[in-house]
């Protein structure tokens, strides 16, 4: 499939020892290649594709897919593929660490950090989404605006509000006081030269009320363009006073939301490669929660999915259908069982064009009703 936008990933010690170039691989290849060798359970990682039988393996050819290219450029490699984790580059479970403390992943460079080394207590309800590390920081400065703003607070749920709606009520409200601006004098209505109709001598153009909407109209088309403009939040955070600390910071579960997407900020976070910050589906949460969705649809049982669409008299034809079905292909399969011998392809072929062919004969019956 190409680099997985996020999957479980495993490192084989036995395969790429310590020296040797590091690899990641699959859940699957750990199953299936290298069942019986020493490997260390690395979670989640993104965009990676799985090495097992490239180059990177001198004596091991992947059973899965045998043809595969020598390396895959786009994986990132860290020392979590040795095994050794945090900035301490200890093990985990560490032998010789007495100390409880549990393990936080860098949203970032997805390394594994003990709390107390991160600079910064994470909060004591565990009440946060997402960690970025001290190095994630300092490579990342610009997250330090929004972390006076986001980090370590609960972020209100994200509500969207049409500028350009508010700035054309505001609109009218001024159109009204200048139509208040009307006298009316004896033997008529006399209006006083407005702003508007100034703007319409210079064209030329009758003072008509049709001119006065089309003017209104021009004004109003101007003003929502200017509110659709981009507004970089990002300089508008910058602008505010801010600190930096050499500390970890800990987020709340909607904080992507809040980054600036703008032209600008789009090409920053693609300069330091972390595009995937603006993504939702990016996080482990979404990760899991599409496998805990995965798991029900293949706990359900496709024959009664089906049932649950067809009617009584649908779902009588098909029980029987399956039954005769079920009966003869245990019937013809044990006949192999009892010889003891195996079941090709053809024979399974032969089977059910036999089956067909009964079934066939079957409806081609006439039909007796009761009288």
């Amino acid at each position: 499939q190409g680099a997985v936008k996020r999957q479980a990933l495993y490192a084989c010690s036995t395969c790429t020892p310590p020296g040797a170039e590091p690899a990641g691989i699959c859940l699957a290849c750990s199953y299936e290649c290298h069942g019986t060798h020493r490997l260390f359970e690395l979670y989640t990682k993104r965009n990676f594709r799985c090495d097992c039988g490239n180059s990177k393996f001198k004596n091991l050819q992947c059973k899965l897919l045998p043809e595969k290219g020598k390396v895959n450029s786009g994986n990132k490699y860290n020392d979590n593929f040795y095994g050794l984790y945090c900035t301490c580059k200890r093990p985990y479970p560490d032998p010789e660490d007495e100390i409880p403390d549990e393990m936080i992943q860098c949203i970032v460079c997805e390394d594994w950090f003990h709390g107390r080394h991160l600079g910064a207590v994470p909060p004591e309800s565990g009440d946060f989404h997402e960690m970025v590390c001290q190095a994630c920081m300092k490579r990342c400065h610009f997250l330090w605006a929004y972390a006076s703003q986001l980090a370590g607070k609960e972020v209100p749920p994200l509500t969207k509000v049409s500028s350009s709606e508010d700035e054309g009520i505001v609109l009218k409200v001024e159109e009204n006081e200048e139509q208040k601006k009307e006298i009316k004098k004896e033997g008529g209505v006399e209006h006083h030269d407005t702003k508007e109709e100034k703007q319409l001598e210079q064209f030329s153009e009758p003072s008509t009320s049709s001119g006065s909407a089309l003017l209104n109209t021009l004004i109003l088309f101007q003003v929502v363009t200017k509110s659709e403009e981009p507004i970089c939040k990002l300089k508008e955070l910058q602008s505010k006073p801010f600190v930096k600390k050499d500390t970890a910071t800990f987020w709340p579960s909607n904080w992507r939301s809040k980054l600036c997407t703008c032209e600008d900020c789009l090409k920053m976070y693609s300069e330091l490669e972390v595009q995937f910050l603006t993504d939702e589906c990016d996080t482990v949460l979404a990760y899991e929660n599409k496998g805990t969705s995965d798991q029900e649809t293949e706990r359900r049982d496709p024959l009664m999915d089906t049932l649950n669409r067809m009617n009584r008299v649908q779902q009588v034809e098909l029980i029987c259908e399956y039954n005769d079905l079920k009966t003869e292909l245990t019937d013809y399969l044990r006949r192999f069982a009892d010889e003891g011998t195996v079941v090709k392809r053809e024979d399974i072929q032969n089977f059910f064009e036999e089956f067909q062919s009964r079934k066939r004969r079957r409806t081609n019956r006439m039909q007796y009703y009761c009288s």
